[in-house]
């Protein structure tokens, strides 16, 4: 919800709570001699007013509004919110209680103690109703504000899944890597049949990955990788060099769940914009799986520099980036550099 919205949820709350006060006063002067001045147009009166039934408003409002809603009730900790609840409605009370006497030392107002505690205790106990009364109030709008904010982010988060999820299968689906591999894949039916079988059905695996798994919102990361494995071995039929692809995967990868294709964009521009197949180690590609965490590293010779710079900060990589930061929100660490000779990504990822 924007701020503006918010602010004008405030100031409209408290027009009515003024509202309310008015027609209070408003009671309290009928009956009165018609010669009489209203109450309420007394300003000493009306000072009193504001510190016994405005102050404690005030105070409870906010602080049930910015610290008992976030710090308690948001995450479901009953007793300290019990807690957290009398604390600041006596704060409330306690704060129209010294305002209270700070009118009376200055000759406004009968004071709190005009009875000693017979009349001390119920007016401290009537300012710490008000407070109360109207912190349910912020913890409402509050709640409200916070219920708003993560339809939106939600709404946000499926807006931006959708876009990735086509710029992903954009680029998956490119034609010239599918044209190539089924070319090597045709080639390779006259030396080893065996073997171009075996290649047709990693596409095939490949294929069906992308068009069924990748539709849900997690995916066990044993899948992703042999996923990534098949499209490797794809990748490299069309090098002489068996060097050429370093990839390793340390840890188990058993049990864990994470959000599909994080990683692939990262490796299919690896190997887009490898300089040399023939050269050893011109892709590298490794997981290291920890208990928490899953480091990705993938860095590649580069070709073209400038060409490089400019494909990879286009719109793909910022949809992936925003992807991360809805997804993965103070749960994932992303360096990306770039030099003439090696392009160089390595992600963190915390899981639960």
């Amino acid at each position: 919800m924007k701020k503006p919205v918010i602010t004008l949820l405030h100031i409209g709350y408290w027009l009515l709570y003024s509202l309310l006060l008015l027609l209070l006063m408003l009671c309290m002067s009928t009956g009165r001699n018609f010669s009489q001045q209203p109450v309420f147009l007394h300003i000493g009166f009306d000072v009193f007013l504001f510190a016994f039934a405005v102050v404690p408003a005030l105070v409870g409002f906010y602080l049930f509004y910015s610290i008992v809603f976030s710090t308690t009730l948001a995450k479901k900790r009953i007793l300290l919110f019990f807690i957290e609840v009398i604390v600041a409605s006596a704060a409330g009370g306690l704060a129209g209680a010294l305002c209270v006497m700070l009118l009376f030392w200055n000759g406004i107002g009968a004071g709190l103690f005009a009875d000693g505690l017979t009349s001390a205790i119920p007016e401290f106990i009537i300012m710490c109703i008000i407070a109360l009364l109207n912190g349910v109030v912020g913890l409402v709008m509050k709640g409200f504000i916070s219920w708003y904010a993560d339809i939106k982010l939600k709404e946000e988060l499926n807006h931006k899944n959708y876009e990735t999820e086509l710029a992903l299968v954009k680029s998956q689906l490119d034609p010239h890597f599918l044209f190539n591999t089924i070319n090597n894949i045709d080639v390779l039916i006259e030396r080893d049949a065996v073997k171009a079988s075996a290649y047709l059905n990693k596409l095939s695996h490949i294929m069906r990955f992308m068009l069924y798994e990748t539709r849900t919102e997690k995916i066990a990361l044993s899948k992703e990788l042999e996923y990534i494995e098949q499209y490797i071995e794809l990748q490299k039929i069309r090098s002489a060099n068996p060097a050429y692809v370093q990839y390793k995967v340390n840890g188990d990868a058993v049990n864990i769940m994470i959000t599909p294709m994080l990683f692939i964009p990262f490796i299919e521009n690896a190997f887009k914009h490898s300089e040399d197949r023939r050269l050893d180690n011109a892709v590298s590609i490794s997981f290291t799986i920890q208990p928490g965490h899953i480091i990705f590293d993938c860095s590649n010779a580069n070709g073209n520099s400038s060409h490089l710079v400019k494909e990879y900060t286009g719109l793909g990589n910022g949809l992936i980036q925003k992807r991360l930061s809805l997804l993965y929100p103070g749960k994932h660490w992303l360096s990306i550099s770039n030099t003439p000779e090696t392009y160089h990504v390595k992600l963190d990822i915390q899981y639960s």
